[in-house]
């Protein structure tokens, strides 16, 4: 019976890949192309992005939700960003608010924060010039559907075009808040609850005993605030053109590439103090880090309609021991514009 069974299977890859292959005869014959256009520099204004989802493995507090992303393209001379990201809810996904809602010690009141973080920053073009390059555009016929489709290895066609390159300076603001882990962030730093002390010098207990007489750990967590400056570099290459093949579909290759490096100082990393028992318990024994560092990646498509890509890893400034992140996110949609609304006009 597994025999039969095997003997099934390979008949069907072999007829799978022969009806893939009964339409390649034309597959090593020449292509020809004409030029639609070929304007690295005739790309949108604009763009206002939705991001359904985003996610970050940060040591401060891992979250995923959602986020608006804008940039706009001043001549050749600068470019600006904002962005704004969120958590959709504790449970999905702000990890460790979810923890302090469900197991911060009994008597303290401290409100968990929701994760915020708002960034906005311009980039200046140092040089902005255009250059020869090549791309590579896959070749699609309409008849390809299906199986057949499936089936093939798809041709791509190397074609020169013009890139635009763009040496730039960065320069921007980042603040967030959030919720963190204050039990673990002292274990790192070799502290305990014995130094959160109020005014007088009362300390945090160390543990409790619960309502079935156990012995818990006395679980602590607080509020986070930064605000910083970032400044770096960034490398863009821009690529707009379309091309017509003869006996294939028409190809475009429209994409905007940015690659990032950013120094980030934060001179406000505070911590409030911890409610417990109708008490404040200062924070101040904890280390902060003001100094980090960020490298990244953002991609998009000079559409009216279309999406957008990103992701970025480093140090944040944030808690000493706490601050490592990588963040990776999608814009859909994602709207671009150039703001030429003038049409010309001519008396009769």
């Amino acid at each position: 019976m597994k025999v039969k069974i095997l003997v099934s299977c390979i008949l069907a890859i072999l007829i799978h890949a022969a009806y893939g292959q009964g339409d390649r005869k034309d597959d090593n014959n020449a292509v020809t192309f004409e030029e639609l256009y070929d304007e690295p520099y005739l790309v949108n204004k604009l763009f206002i992005g939705f991001q359904p989802l985003y996610g970050e493995v940060f040591a401060t507090n891992v979250n995923a939700g959602f986020g608006i992303e804008a940039s706009y393209y001043h001549k050749n001379k600068m470019n600006f960003k904002a962005h704004f990201r969120k958590t959709y809810s504790s449970s999905f996904y702000d990890f460790t608010r979810d923890l302090a809602s469900r197991n911060n010690a009994p008597g303290i009141t401290t409100k968990p924060e929701v994760f915020n973080y708002y960034e906005f920053g311009g980039t200046y073009h140092i040089k902005d010039f255009e250059s020869t390059g090549k791309t590579k555009m896959v070749l699609y016929k309409r008849s390809y559907k299906g199986n057949m489709w499936a089936a093939r290895v798809p041709l791509q066609a190397v074609v020169p075009c013009k890139v635009r390159k763009i040496y730039g300076a960065r320069l921007g603001a980042v603040i967030w808040n959030s919720t963190t882990d204050l039990s673990r962030a002292m274990t790192e730093q070799g502290l305990t609850n014995l130094d959160i002390t109020t005014s007088e010098g009362v300390a945090l207990p160390v543990n409790y005993i619960d309502a079935n007489g156990q012995t818990r750990d006395f679980n602590v967590y607080g509020n986070i605030y930064s605000t910083g400056l970032y400044v770096g570099g960034s490398m863009s290459w821009i690529r707009n053109i379309a091309v017509s093949f003869d006996k294939y579909e028409e190809g475009i290759d429209d994409g905007m590439l940015t690659l990032f490096f950013d120094i980030q100082y934060a001179p406000a990393v505070n911590l409030d103090p911890i409610i417990y028992q109708n008490e404040e318990y200062s924070t101040k024994a904890l280390k902060t880090r003001s100094l980090g560092f960020r490298a990244g990646i953002d991609g998009k498509f000079n559409r009216q309609l279309g999406w957008a890509y990103g992701g970025e890893f480093g140090y944040r400034p944030s808690l000493e021991g706490r601050s490592f992140f990588a963040m990776l996110k999608i814009s859909f949609p994602i709207f671009g514009t150039n703001l030429n609304y003038k049409v010309e006009t001519f008396a009769k």
